[in-house]
């Protein structure tokens, strides 16, 4: 048997971090089996679906680089398979037409909520000889069976038993002839061989009902694991201030699409004590038996951490061409400073996110004012002659980071202070913060021609002896 996966996201919004998990663990099972992993796009809600939904899921899917071998398939280029299913099951006495109002069935839940019963279908029209009133389009409804039980095995939650008179006689296709979730979903995965259904587990009380049409049409059942829901750190339901917005928007956030989904693969499964691993671990190791029964709470710190790893190991070259639109954002043209790629290797090991990375590097590409608060602490009469002497220096040495420091030091030795008496100054006269990278690191990207301008520059702002 070939192991055959689906990820059916509803265009109806962003791909989420929810739905990133669904479709990574859909897309490991395929590929640690030598499967197929198949993308579907339901979207027979015509009211929300959207091509900017669409659109959005496909690009997640592109920047996670969860590729798929077939599809996308859309559902409302289906339709006409739909129909040919739905007639089956009408012939054999399988469905039937319900023209019950919106009013009728308004009225008959008012009625059993009083009644303090569960709110259903109470199957008017099943077995009826009534005239079909005039004008109605009806809806065809699934003949569900009236005893018995369905049960399966949930790879995740294990034994699962739901009694058939807890289940009504849903809609297959509503009056325009437009299938509903839980048709659909059952003609596409028989039609598309899928063996191993991995989807959230807010769809668990479906899959009764799914089997059952399965049955109907004399089908054989995939697998089903439903995986549990992502809370927020909080325990409450993921929202979006706990982390809850497309996954694009940890792209344009920094975040290397690696990285979320190694942390993505560590919410709610695990290899032993491995927190960072690659795609290529990731697929070998996988398991269903190894995804864990409760929700995973998300922790923005957590991911953080993970980014950090994964920037730190980066080829260089590939952040700073990352880094470059965040920096042109911050009025900054690297044409106007020193080669990013060193910059880069320099400040990567300081920072969470590529947005991170490009907050620290701004200093290279244009100079930033001081805080009044800074040089009211560091630019001191007392150190103003040190820094004026320093920069002679500076003029008539070779520039490497190794004599740029020798010259701190030797003139730190010369006037008897220690080092960063000269440090701090120089640090907020040249980059306009107190915390850098080591400041003869930084001068020495910086360039002797910028470093000393900055200094003369900023002598004005030092108090007279």
């Amino acid at each position: 048997m070939t192991v055959r996966t689906r990820f059916a996201p509803s265009p109806t919004g962003y791909l989420h971090i929810g739905g990133a998990r669904t479709a990574l663990f859909s897309w490991a099972y395929a590929r640690k089996h030598g499967g197929k992993f198949i993308l579907r796009i339901e979207d027979t809600d015509l009211e929300r679906s959207t091509q900017q939904s669409i659109q959005a899921i496909l690009d997640g899917m592109a920047w996670l680089a969860l590729d798929y071998d077939e599809g996308p398939f859309y559902q409302m280029q289906r339709l006409a398979r739909y129909h040919e299913i739905a007639e089956y099951l009408l012939q054999n006495n399988q469905a039937y037409y319900c023209y019950a109002s919106k009013e009728e069935l308004e009225e008959m839940r008012e009625q059993q909520l009083a009644a303090g019963l569960k709110p259903r279908y109470d199957g008017r029209w099943r077995d009826s000889k009534k005239m079909p009133p005039a004008g109605v389009k009806p809806v065809l409804r699934f003949k569900n069976p009236l005893d018995g039980h369905v049960a399966f095995n949930d790879q995740i939650k294990g034994r699962i038993t739901v009694a058939n008179s807890e289940l009504d006689d849903l809609v297959l296709l509503r009056g325009d002839g437009v299938p509903t979730y839980n048709f659909s979903v059952v003609v596409d995965d028989l039609d598309m061989q899928i063996t191993h259904v991995i989807r959230g587990d807010d769809h668990v009380n479906n899959t009764p009902r799914q089997i059952n049409i399965l049955k109907a049409l004399n089908a054989s059942l995939p697998e089903y694991a439903h995986v549990p829901m992502i809370l927020g750190a909080n325990g409450e339901r993921l929202s979006k201030r706990h982390g809850a917005v497309s996954v694009m928007q940890y792209r344009d956030d920094g975040y290397l699409p690696e990285a979320l989904l190694n942390y993505l693969a560590r919410l709610g499964w695990s290899h032993g004590d491995e927190e960072i691993f690659s795609r290529e671990q990731l697929v070998e190791w996988f398991d269903l038996a190894a995804i864990s029964r409760s929700p995973a709470k998300f922790n923005p710190e957590k991911l953080q951490w993970i980014n950090q790893q994964y920037l730190k190991s980066a080829d260089n070259g590939r952040l700073a061409e990352l880094a470059t639109p965040f920096l042109a954002k911050d009025n900054c043209n690297i044409a106007d400073g020193p080669d990013l790629i060193p910059v880069v290797d320099l400040l990567k090991e300081r920072v969470n996110t590529i947005e991170e990375l490009a907050d620290a590097a701004v200093y290279f590409y244009r100079p930033l004012e001081p805080a009044g608060e800074l040089k009211s602490v560091h630019f001191t009469a007392e150190v103003k002659p040190i820094l004026v002497d320093l920069m002679a220096r500076f003029n008539r040495i070779e520039w490497t980071r190794e004599t740029i420091h020798q010259e701190i030091k030797a003139a730190a030795k010369q006037y008897d202070v220690k080092l960063p008496k000269i440090a701090m100054p120089l640090r907020v006269m040249v980059t306009g913060e107190v915390h850098t990278p080591s400041i003869d690191a930084v001068l020495a990207l910086l360039g002797r021609e910028e470093t000393l301008a900055r200094m003369n520059c900023r002598l004005g702002d030092f108090p007279e002896a």
